[in-house]
């Protein structure tokens, strides 16, 4: 792996800690060079280096591998002995400006390839002024920014990058993005306020809209900081709509907890609801990355997604109250209510990354079939598992009536003893007895509603694998991969 010079890790040492002028790194960049290159320390004084600029990084080997760093960037011109470390370096080269730029753009002759972390130095970051300032301590000073470079994940400028799960790859960041939560919902003047928008937070959660944005940038263009502040917008938004399902539906607990009505009270959850909706808009606009000529953009973007989520809900809300309920109308209720959700985080994930317009569509696409199967596996799941796996009552969403695509599958068929036991228990609330529940959920089997609800989900699978299939292979994909096959394995 060609990199550059030397790459030197300061110690833990006053010496090296020392940031004024960023002396500690000049003075490891010494001891690596005579480290790694043999370079005697006589050869090169402190004062000969000239720190440019400071980047952050990650780039995973594998699942187990991952390198992030905060590198400080240093330039210096100096006639120095070589006699390289055989343990530390197999080869050295010396280059011009052009011949850099050949390697960066071609295939580097013989063994080995560019570093993840020097082609965002060389292609992102070193320009022609870097070379025309060399030996011009005046020129070299002009170079100094002050900033810290945001490369994101880099992992697939190495060719023999593994990448990881979807476990892994949101364990990755999940912290990152929950301390932009907590940040933001926690600076409310009022602590009650606060504690209520953040119980749900707290109660745990996946987070897989939440890292959504960041996982999809780093499969399809440059991944950086600003996903996260995206991520952390769109899932506060997903917990307020947690929220306000809670009271409209009468859930008394969420996660395991008691809902946010039940733990503070009704006036204190919907004040909550509405007090993170405003927040959510609050971290979108400040997201790092995102240009001023794109906030309006995004700003639309996010509210269609409200207002789609709050349609959605509406629709649900409504199904209770009717019998005739279409499989058309039941797919724009959960396109709104649910996968519209997951369409926004891959749309603008791809869009904040650079991605071209054919992927941007390409990731919508894909975002809305994984939305669409979420939600008839959530459908799905309601009906198979237990109480203690699903954190509230098994079968609840049968005794509210909800029209998922199982129950009006059963109601479109002839008259039967098994559509009646579905309709005894269809809507009755909480006076419904588990014996009830249980039997329509039996009926729901024999009327091969259940069959036909997963069938369904299997062909948004299918097409979600589909819109992957478009993409280059990537590192990346594998965590896309396994989030299309999330909840179909959840039941298998």
């Amino acid at each position: 792996v060609w990199a550059n010079s030397c790459c030197s890790h300061p110690l833990y040492s006053e010496s090296e800690r020392d940031t004024k002028d960023a002396k500690g790194v000049k003075r490891a960049a010494i001891r690596k060079l005579n480290q790694e290159l043999g370079i005697p320390e006589s050869q090169v004084s402190i004062n000969d280096f000239h720190f440019i600029t400071k980047m952050i990084y990650s780039s995973r080997m594998n699942a187990e591998w991952i390198e992030r760093e905060i590198d400080h960037i240093l330039m210096i011109k100096a006639d120095v002995d070589v006699e390289i470390n055989q343990n530390e370096v197999s080869e050295i080269r010396w280059v011009t400006h052009d011949e850099l730029e050949e390697m960066l753009v071609a295939d580097v002759q013989g063994d080995g390839e560019i570093a993840p972390w020097f082609r965002c130095i060389a292609s992102r970051l070193m320009n022609s002024d870097w070379w025309e300032a060399v030996g011009d301590e005046s020129r070299m000073a002009k170079l100094v920014d002050n900033e810290i470079h945001d490369m994101g994940d880099v992992s697939h400028m190495l060719t023999y990058s593994e990448g990881a799960g979807l476990s892994i790859s949101i364990q990755e960041v999940k912290p990152l993005v929950e301390s932009r939560i907590s940040d933001s919902l926690c600076a409310a003047r009022h602590s009650r306020l606060s504690d209520a928008m953040m119980h749900l937070i707290q109660g745990g959660g996946k987070r897989l809209r939440a890292t959504l944005p960041w996982l999809v940038g780093k499969a399809v263009g440059d991944s950086h900081s600003g996903l996260l502040d995206i991520g952390a917008a769109i899932e506060i938004v997903h917990n307020f709509t947690l929220v306000h399902d809670d009271i409209m539906d009468d859930d008394d607990t969420r996660r395991g907890l008691n809902a946010v009505h039940i733990e503070y009270g009704l006036p204190t959850a919907i004040n909550a609801g509405d007090a993170m909706l405003a927040i959510a808009f609050e971290r979108l606009v400040s997201a790092k990355g995102l240009d001023n000529k794109d906030v309006a953009a995004m700003v639309n973007r996010l509210a269609w997604m409200v207002r789609r989520v709050s349609e959605g809900q509406q629709l649900d809300i409504e199904f209770e109250d009717r019998i005739a309920v279409s499989e058309e109308d039941y797919f724009e209720m959960i396109e709104g209510k649910t996968a519209v959700m997951f369409l926004t985080c891959a749309e603008i994930g791809s869009r904040m990354s650079g991605a071209d317009d054919e992927t941007i569509q390409c990731m919508a696409d894909w975002g809305l079939a994984v939305g669409l199967c979420f939600q008839l596996m959530d459908d799905l799941i309601d009906v198979l598992s237990d109480s203690d796996t699903l954190g509230k009552p098994a079968g609840s969403d049968l005794a509210q009536g909800k029209r998922t695509l199982m129950v009006i599958h059963a109601l479109s068929q002839e008259d039967s003893q098994s559509q009646r036991d579905l309709l005894a228990v269809l809507g009755k609330g909480e006076s419904a007895t588990q014996q009830e529940i249980d039997i329509g959920l039996k009926a729901l089997d024999d009327l091969g509603s259940i069959q036909y609800a997963r069938e369904r989900a299997e062909m948004y699978h299918s097409n979600a694998h589909a819109q992957l299939d478009r993409l280059p292979q990537s590192p990346a994909l594998i965590a896309l991969r396994e989030l299309t096959d999330y909840q179909l394995k959840r039941i298998s």
